[in-house]
């Protein structure tokens, strides 16, 4: 392992404090003096005019299964300095699964949309994926939630019964388990299928053991339109009876009607728990797109408990009929985007088919016109029966004054939320979530400065997620480190280009080894796998 001299940088440590001249001296993965620094080195950096920072800590993205399929896993991280990211998010999680291969094969085919093909030989307990993470070179440092959704379709499939007595034990045990091994926390994705079906107490019972092991629940909330306050009031309830902290995911109010209104009234709500000495955080993504399934678009009711039928009828005209009837509708206790947001707001991003390649880029009433289907319910239908549920979307949902609003909160920490579906189009936050922040929303617009940004890249999320020893810059800490000029690193994708990697960083550092270097990335694969010590 190399001994490397940066030398001359403006050192922003990560914690937030003002930027000052200093060399710093890695050795042996980890950071071993800040200050004037006169050492023999096997490599010194001249950072003059530079910033030196801690590497980006990624808590929401969904990359599960990539360190074990994709060879080029980590080029589009690295790009952006990622040196550390959580995965496990949204209640979608690679284990627990059941154990039967077609049980499992129904669970990884409604979750490819979001972490893209998954093998049914793999891992099935959280231990045995923790334990094939340890033997499988990381391109960055991995840490690991488990999803109550995966829990769930573990336990009793897609089912939208209560669970019994006997199954929420085992979903408590399976969580216990979890904790026990290493894990950060559990999340949550309680608008999606099979969860939307379960009721506050049965999370909060089957969550108990998180509190107690010092752990955090990250929450995809019920709904973000028009039920978004009442979701917020629902998971905030659901951490105050399991005793644990808990991080609202990709906090944001969607639907033109809410714009510039409910996000106010649920911040009313996470100030007044926090005033009562709730540990209630939140994150957002710098952009006015979210990305999802187009399975996300099915009404419960449709659903009923069983997917894969669900998705056989709407192969047929009475399916799609019905499908059309019910999606036209508002509901209590779902929120419909396809009333509430609408098709022309919907983006098709990720396909399985080749004859479905064409349909790329468009939204869905440009694409069933073009493609002769009498309106975009049909098309919907016809996706998601042809696809087995695996096309992903782009929702174009969100209002940028609701984001800089939930931006401006100082707890807010800075995510992705990077879909991995099998697609040439996806979500241009995989690819510049981060470098967009400081070239958007510190050099352009100036909603932060330098420093509060690396902040909210860095220490805050660590933190959050009990990472230890990364996410600054502090003598003993392990040495994942940026190099970059704020003027030149920077992102290119957008949303009709997206699949443009981030440019400009110097160095990458990851665990001492140079994982980036003037935007080229070296053969190292330095990452680890992380346990978090909660306690």
């Amino acid at each position: 392992m190399k001994t490397i001299l940066i030398k001359n940088g403006t050192v922003y440590d990560g914690l937030g404090g003002e930027p000052y001249r200093a060399d710093l001296l890695l050795r042996d993965g980890r950071i071993a003096a800040i200050g004037s620094c006169e050492a023999e080195a096997d490599l010194v950096i001249d950072a003059a005019g530079k910033v030196v920072c801690p590497g980006f800590v990624d808590i929401h993205r969904h990359c599960d299964a990539k360190p074990f399929n994709n060879p080029d896993f980590g080029r589009v991280e690295l790009a952006q300095g990622i040196t550390t990211t959580v995965v496990g998010n949204c209640g979608i999680s690679m284990t627990p699964r059941p154990c039967g291969n077609a049980e499992a094969r129904e669970m990884y085919d409604f979750d490819e949309a979001v972490m893209g093909p998954i093998r049914t030989d793999g891992p099935v307990t959280y231990r045995e994926y923790l334990e094939a993470l340890d033997k499988t070179p990381l391109p960055i440092n991995f840490a690991s939630m488990i999803g109550t959704g995966a829990v769930k379709i573990t336990v009793k499939g897609f089912s939208d019964k209560p669970y019994t007595q006997a199954e929420l034990d085992q979903a408590r045990a399976i969580i216990e388990d979890a904790m026990a091994a290493g894990a950060p926390g559990v999340s949550l994705g309680i608008m999606y299928l099979p969860e939307c079906y379960s009721s506050t107490d049965e999370f909060a019972y089957i969550l108990e053991p998180v509190g107690r092991w010092g752990g955090v629940i990250t929450t995809h909330i019920r709904g973000e339109g028009d039920s978004m306050v009442e979701s917020v009031r629902e998971v905030i309830e659901i951490a105050r009876k399991a005793g644990c902290a808990l991080e609202i995911s990709h906090f944001k109010s969607c639907g033109v009607d809410h714009w510039r209104k409910d996000i106010h009234t649920a911040i009313a709500l996470i100030e007044e728990a926090r005033k009562a000495g709730q540990d209630v955080t939140c994150d957002f993504y710098p952009y006015e797109g979210g990305s999802t399934a187009l399975t996300t678009m099915l009404p419960p009711v449709f659903v009923a408990g069983d997917m894969t039928r669900a998705l056989q009828e709407l192969g047929t005209p009475e399916g799609v009929e019905r499908f059309r009837r019910q999606s036209r509708v508002l509901y209590d206790d779902w929120d419909n985007f396809c009333v509430t947001l609408g098709w022309e707001r919907i983006i098709i991003s990720g396909v399985t088919l080749p004859e479905h390649r064409p349909m790329l880029g468009m939204t869905v009433p440009e694409a069933a016109e073009k493609f002769g289907f009498e309106d975009s319910e049909a098309l919907a239908a016809h996706l998601m029966h042809t696809e087995n549920g695996k096309t992903a979307i782009i929702n174009m949902s969100m209002c940028q004054d609701d984001i800089d609003t939930v931006a401006r909160l100082p707890y807010a920490v800075i995510i992705s939320d990077a879909i991995y579906a099998d697609t040439d189009t996806p979500h241009p936050r995989m690819y510049g979530a981060f470098p967009k922040v400081i070239r958007e929303y510190v050099r352009e617009r100036g909603l932060f400065t330098l420093q509060e940004a690396i902040r909210r890249m860095t220490s805050l999320p660590a933190a959050r997620m009990k990472i230890r020893g990364r996410g600054s810059l502090a003598v003993g800490n392990f040495a994942d480190v940026l190099v970059f000029d704020p003027a030149v690193f920077r992102d290119h994708a957008t949303f009709t280009d997206p699949a443009q990697l981030a440019t400009g960083l110097a160095y990458c550092i990851v665990n001492g080894e140079i994982a980036v270097d003037h935007d080229r990335r070296t053969e190292v694969m330095a990452g680890r796998n992380l346990r978090v010590d909660k306690m």
